[in-house]
C-alpha cells in the first residue's frame, strides 16, 4: 500500500500547474464535456503510467539494488528541480478540431505525457518499489486527482491556487524520496 499512496501523493502535487493540467483546462474550456475529457484523462494515464511503470521494474531488476538506489535518488532530485519550472500551455499538442472530446483527449494527454515529469516518477516509483500494478495504480489516481478538478472547475480553481508553493511543495516531496531512495535500501 506504501507504493500506491507515495505514487498518489506525488503525482498529484507534481501534476498541478503542469503542462497536462494546462491541456485539461484547455480541453473543459473547447469540449464543455466534463465526463468524456475524465475518462479520457484516466485511459491515456493507465496506458502511458503502465508501460512506464513496467520499464522501471524492468531497469531496476536489470541494473541492481545498489546501483538502482544511487539511480533513484539523483532522478528524485533532478524531478525536484524541474517542479521549480512552470509550464506554459504551449509546450504541448493542441487537440484536433474534429476529435470528439473523449478521443482528443485520449491521443493528447498519452503525447503530452511522453517524457513528462509525472511519467519519468512513475518510472523511478516503479524501480523503487518493485510494484508495477501499485504504482500505475497510484499515479493514475494522482493524475486525476490534479486534473478531474480542473476540467470540472477550471477557472475558479486556476485563479485561486498558488502554484508557487505548490511547485516547491512538489520539488520538496522530490527531494525526500531522492534523499530516502539513497538513504534507505528498498526492501525487496
Amino acid at each position: 500500500m506504501e507504493a500506491f499512496f507515495v505514487s498518489t501523493a506525488i503525482v498529484a502535487v507534481a501534476e498541478i500547474g503542469d503542462k497536462t493540467q494546462l491541456l485539461a483546462l484547455m480541453l473543459a474550456a473547447r469540449y464543455r464535456k466534463p465526463l468524456p475529457i475524465i475518462l479520457g484523462i484516466l485511459c491515456a494515464t493507465l496506458a502511458n503510467h503502465a508501460i512506464a511503470a513496467w520499464v522501471g521494474a524492468e531497469v531496476a531488476a536489470w541494473v541492481g539494488a545498489e546501483t538502482m538506489r544511487w539511480i533513484l535518488g539523483a532522478t528524485f532530485i533532478v524531478m525536484a528541480g524541474w517542479c521549480l519550472i512552470p509550464d506554459k500551455a504551449e509546450d504541448g499538442p493542441q487537440a484536433g478540431r474534429k476529435a470528439g472530446a473523449f478521443l482528443a483527449t485520449l491521443v493528447a494527454f498519452f503525447i503530452v505525457e511522453i517524457g513528462d515529469k509525472t511519467q519519468i516518477a512513475t518510472v523511478a516509483l516503479a524501480a523503487r518499489f518493485h510494484s508495477l500494478v501499485a504504482v500505475t495504480a497510484g499515479t493514475t489516481l494522482g493524475m486525476l486527482l490534479a486534473n478531474a478538478p480542473v476540467v470540472l472547475f477550471g477557472d475558479a480553481i486556476a485563479k485561486r491556487l498558488p502554484l508557487r508553493i505548490v511547485r516547491v511543495v512538489a520539488a520538496l516531496l522530490f527531494v525526500a524520496l531522492g534523499l530516502a531512495a539513497i538513504l534507505i535500501p528498498a526492501a525487496r
